[in-house]
């Protein structure tokens, strides 16, 4: 019988906690750091909103397919 370890098993709350606290330090770097360059607000024209939009449906899709590929791969036994 495999005895079973408290302090290696953190499960699925302790996952998501970690990577929520992950994610606050993140904004919070990239907050500090915007502020401490002193860039001051970003004007981005629609041009840059359609840029950043399709680019970002362009990421997406790329990363869906390629996960797709993968699964079906496994499946097939590739």
């Amino acid at each position: 019988m495999a005895s079973q370890n408290p302090g290696r098993h953190a499960g699925p709350w302790g996952v998501i906690t970690v990577l929520l606290v992950l994610l606050a330090l993140a904004v919070a770097f990239s907050v500090i750091g915007w502020e401490t360059a002193g860039v001051g607000p970003a004007q981005v024209s629609n041009s840059g909103f359609i840029a950043m939009a399709l680019g970002i449906i362009a990421t997406l899709a790329l990363g869906i397919g390629l996960m797709a590929l993968m699964f079906h791969g496994n499946r097939r036994g590739h």
